[in-house]
């Protein structure tokens, strides 16, 4: 994700990191191409289309793109909640093992390490991710060899930090409620991965997707020739603006709409990640 100054005005316009501009430059010359021909056409044969039908059409054509790009936000948002949700869980189970178990160091920072990479493992699974050696030393070779042949890795390593509290309740050293209290934080983070999921495994329906990028197309392409008769050799000016304006707003929905992979605009994963990794380290020791 970018980090940049909201109030910025002129270093907003001008950056281009971030900027949908690059993936649609091809489409714009195209669009500009198009008007280039309609203002030929014009000005040698005085034919030109009628505004009246693409004026209706655009509204129906804004009023779509915008409820596109709500739908694509809502999933992005949806998604830096349920981070935000792994987060503090994370917290809260980090300070639970540092009262609880603070008497044994091993346990401690063993119970810290698989839950930093329960959550590693969580960001992996949301970009469809499997190399366990990026995890570096979060996992032991045993570990790895037992998690290798898994799909479900994250809920396997929530299940061997279960099976520690369980053994030190066993013990008498944690009673039923604590262990109740921090089982209830490792739930919270498996929901919250779900959720997350639903986000990665529910594309916009197809059908919504095409039908938009065909409109926007139709529209773009043919509108030139409803410009030609006010415009004159102007026209692959005003058809530029319009596709960058038509264009930038359905890609922007493209842009957004999976927020857990690489993309200049996406969430932040591997940040939140050394987040959760300096603060467990802090209340559990390195």
């Amino acid at each position: 994700m970018i980090d940049y100054d909201a109030k910025g005005f002129i270093g907003i316009i001008f950056r281009l990191r971030g900027s949908v501009f690059p993936q649609l430059f091809p489409r714009i010359a195209v669009v500009t191409a198009v008007g280039a021909l309609a203002a030929w056409v014009e000005q040698s044969s005085h034919l030109a289309i009628a505004p009246i039908a693409h004026t209706l059409i655009g509204v129906a054509l804004g009023l779509l793109l915008v409820f596109r790009t709500n739908a694509s936000y809502d999933r992005f948002w949806e998604g830096r909640k349920l981070l935000g949700g792994i987060i503090n869980r994370t917290r809260d189970f980090a300070r639970q093992a540092a009262v609880w178990l603070g008497d044994d160091a091993n346990l401690r920072n063993d119970v810290r390490r698989l839950l930093v990479a329960m959550v590693a493992l969580i960001h992996q699974r949301l970009r469809k991710e499997t190399d366990l050696s990026a995890l570096g030393s979060l996992l032991n070779d045993d570990e790895r060899r037992q998690l290798e042949p898994l799909g479900a890795r994250a809920l396997t390593v929530a299940t061997w930090l279960s099976l520690r509290l369980t053994a030190r309740a066993e013990q008498g050293q944690l009673s039923e409620q604590r262990l109740q209290s921090m089982d209830a934080n490792l739930t919270a983070i498996i929901d919250a991965m779900g959720g997350a999921e639903r986000i990665v495994k529910t594309p916009v329906p197809f059908a919504y997707a095409q039908h938009i990028k065909i409109f926007v197309a139709l529209f773009c392409l043919t509108v030139p020739f409803a410009m030609s008769s006010s415009l004159h050799w102007l026209t692959p000016a005003g058809a530029a603006l319009l596709a960058f304006a038509l264009f930038g707003i359905d890609e922007i929905g493209v842009e957004i709409e999976e927020p857990f992979g690489y993309d200049p605009n996406d969430l932040p994963l591997d940040l939140i990640l050394q987040g959760i990794d300096r603060d467990t380290a802090d209340l559990l020791g390195p």
